[in-house]
């Protein structure tokens, strides 16, 4: 108990409020050319550090770390960092991050990573800690923005790894041959061949409006079709439905070409098959497709390839084909294999189905903790709050960062005293 007993002297007497100020003052405004901003800087800086000095001195052996904590952490953030610590008993040693709407939502943050979070990672970077972001997004987009977000020196700085598009690939500057990892390419002939034949004729084949409304993003095997028009309105919702039912019909075909089979009609055995999916049964039946054909009398060899991928459906957003066995959890798993992080212990943090897989991964080996924005999927929310409860509020991501960051530093603090 000496450690919640000090935390909580430690909060109840000491201005954390204004150090916390102070100490964000200084990472976030540095020194500028003129002079007045020095001066203040300056002057911010010297009282930073004598009000961190005075908790040095109150707590002789523990005194920097708790000064540490008390100049980033709130009361809340602390005592969730510590009871965490007690929990799991070590530190975390990876940080694996989502984006969209994890690191920076649209609601509350222009769709920017905060200065904050990005503050945060530079600071787990240069205490060694590994960075796996994990996104759905294509390389050279995720990587244009942590570059610009993080700088390219620590992007390539080998401690760092992106995993894109799902778990297809990974990219881990550095690392010689293992820099770019194509899992996509190890998939069997027959996959590959429908997400080929897919892909070739998801425009060129589409209705008009689909042609005209939607545009192929640029993913090396993913085919995801985004709407031309704005995110979450109304012709995006349109015009994304069609496209569902029309990418499901392609999928149908291709999957009996890849395998030979005859089938009279492969559209709708393949929308049959993928309307076990809530959503999608209503997307097909406010369309007017079929979506009834008899999946029993289905060849067995075309089962088993709708067994092995997926379409993802985000409504009025977008509609993609994926491979069931390519998934952020493998992404991740690889990024480690790279990283040389042979025990992982990381925070997982994201939003989506896709997450919570390496969520469940990460509970299931005992590997790590997890935490989810407020407006994440209700299967993500539970997941999360069933284990930690680290639930945040959109554009917030710092909070948990900041008591990953807290978990260390106890974690550290007992390392020293052994």
């Amino acid at each position: 108990m000496e450690k919640y007993d000090q935390l909580y002297h430690l909060y109840q007497t000491t201005d954390t409020e204004t150090l916390r100020a102070y100490q964000e003052f200084v990472d976030l405004f540095p020194p500028l050319r003129s002079t007045v901003a020095l001066d203040q800087w300056d002057a911010v800086r010297a009282e930073l550090d004598e009000r961190k000095t005075a908790i040095s001195e109150e707590f002789p052996t523990t005194g920097e770390t708790y000064a540490e904590l008390a100049a980033r952490l709130t009361r809340e953030e602390a005592f969730t960092a510590l009871d965490l610590y007690s929990k799991y008993d070590r530190r975390v040693n990876v940080l694996v991050l989502d984006v969209d709407e994890t690191l920076r939502s649209a609601g509350d943050t222009d769709n920017e990573i905060p200065r904050s979070t990005l503050h945060l990672l530079t600071q787990f970077h240069e205490q060694g800690v590994p960075i796996v972001v994990v996104t759905g997004q294509t390389l050279e987009n995720v990587k244009g923005f942590m570059i610009q977000g993080l700088g390219n020196e620590v992007v390539s700085s080998g401690n760092m790894s992106i995993v894109f598009e799902t778990g297809n690939a990974v990219f881990t500057p550095g690392h010689g041959s293992d820099t770019k990892r194509l899992l996509y390419e190890r998939l069997d002939p027959e996959i590959v061949a429908v997400f080929d034949a897919v892909r070739g004729r998801v425009l060129s084949d589409a209705p008009e409006s689909v042609v005209h409304g939607c545009h192929l993003q640029g993913n090396e095997f993913n085919v995801t079709l985004k709407p031309n028009a704005e995110v979450g309105s109304e012709a995006a919702a349109e015009v994304i439905d069609e496209a569902v039912c029309h990418l499901c019909a392609l999928v149908g075909r291709a999957v009996a070409d890849a395998v030979g089979e005859s089938i009279d009609d492969p559209a709708a055995l393949a929308r049959t098959y993928f309307a076990r999916d809530p959503e999608l049964a209503r997307v097909f039946a406010e369309a007017g497709v079929s979506a009834d054909a008899d999946l029993e009398a289905a060849p067995e060899a075309v089962l088993d390839i709708l067994e092995r991928i997926d379409v993802g459906y985000y409504e009025a957003d977008a509609v993609e084909l994926v491979s069931l066995e390519l998934d952020k959890a493998t992404g991740v798993r690889e990024a480690f294999d790279v990283l040389g992080i042979d025990d992982p212990f990381g925070i997982v943090m994201g939003d989506s189905k896709s997450d919570l897989r390496v969520m469940e991964w990460v509970a299931e080996a005992d590997a790590g903790i997890s935490a989810a924005p407020e407006h994440a999927s209700q299967a993500v929310l539970d997941h999360v709050r069933a284990h930690d409860d680290l639930v945040y509020e959109p554009g917030e991501a710092s909070s948990v960062l900041h008591i990953v960051y807290g978990l260390n530093l106890l974690a550290e603090l007992d390392e020293r005293r052994s």
